[in-house]
């Protein structure tokens, strides 16, 4: 059993004071034993005012709450999975990233979101990520101490082949943070994310956006930590904060052996129209 640390956070406007938070999760993920933190899609910043945001936006090396999320790690020696942050890319588009940070401050893996949300809502919302952001190329999983982790960000949890993929390369334990909207999320967080934990057989992990931001956005929160029998071992509900589970990579195994669903998996043919 491995103790994980899970942050719900109502990111805003300002950088520096996410950079905050972040840095006060991850001392208090490592005074509570955990082995690894998660947290959520843009943790750094949350501002859909364009001209305001473009002052924050930078390159990975230059970016702030990356350096400080990497100088927070090495100093409390804990694991970071932090969920995402905007930043520039070579060509000026901006990339949606995730980076698994290790407990010496090192960066092991980095993950551009792959599946661009593009909606117009009944509730009268409109979300365009591809007007900013490239879609990611790229599927990674990478070793931490909870396991094999495959990295995907929001949007992508509707797209089972990403998580086939993950799988088939080695992952025991997903990671899937998320700044939700309310509506989608009442009605499919909580089984779209059992379900890409049971088809797999692994614990997954999603960290996600709460409340009422800065903005005039609002996100569904109730991140998730679920096994890999689709059990929910935490739903942190609407309220921003640090919560903690623990993670059993043995009951991954005895799951796959009792349910070996993966080994079954068979390259589907072309379709036939009769």
């Amino acid at each position: 059993m491995t103790a994980v640390a899970v942050l719900q956070m109502t990111a805003g406007i300002d950088p520096a004071a996410n950079a905050d938070t972040l840095e006060r999760a991850i001392a208090e993920a490592a005074a509570g034993g955990a082995a690894m933190l998660f947290t959520p899609e843009m943790s750094g910043l949350i501002d859909r005012d364009k001209a305001r945001a473009a002052a924050h936006l930078t390159s990975e090396e230059h970016d702030p709450v990356l350096a400080r999320v990497r100088a927070a790690a090495a100093a409390h020696g804990l694991w970071v999975h932090l969920g995402s942050l905007a930043v520039r890319r070579g060509d000026g588009r901006l990339a949606n990233r995730g980076y698994v940070i290790d407990d010496r401050g090192e960066v092991r893996a980095r993950y551009d979101k792959m599946h661009l949300f593009d909606v117009d809502l009944p509730s009268g919302e409109s979300w365009r990520e591809s007007a900013s952001y490239a879609p990611g190329e790229q599927a990674v999983v990478v070793d931490t101490p909870v396991g094999r982790l495959g990295l995907a960000i929001c949007y992508d949890m509707r797209f089972p082949a990403l998580f086939a993929a993950l799988t088939e390369a080695g992952a025991t334990i997903l990671s899937v943070p998320a700044a939700f909207t309310r509506p989608t999320g009442a009605a499919h967080w909580h089984v779209l994310l059992r379900a890409r934990a049971i088809e797999a057989g692994v614990n997954l992990i999603a960290a996600a956006q709460t409340g009422e931001h800065q903005d005039g956005r609002a996100t569904y929160g109730h991140s998730l930590v679920v096994g890999p029998w689709g059990e929910v071992m935490l739903d942190m509900g609407d309220a921003a904060g640090l919560g903690f589970a623990t993670v059993d990579m043995a009951q991954v195994d005895a799951v796959r052996q009792r349910l070996p669903a993966i080994r079954h998996r068979r390259a589907i043919p072309p379709v036939v129209r009769a």
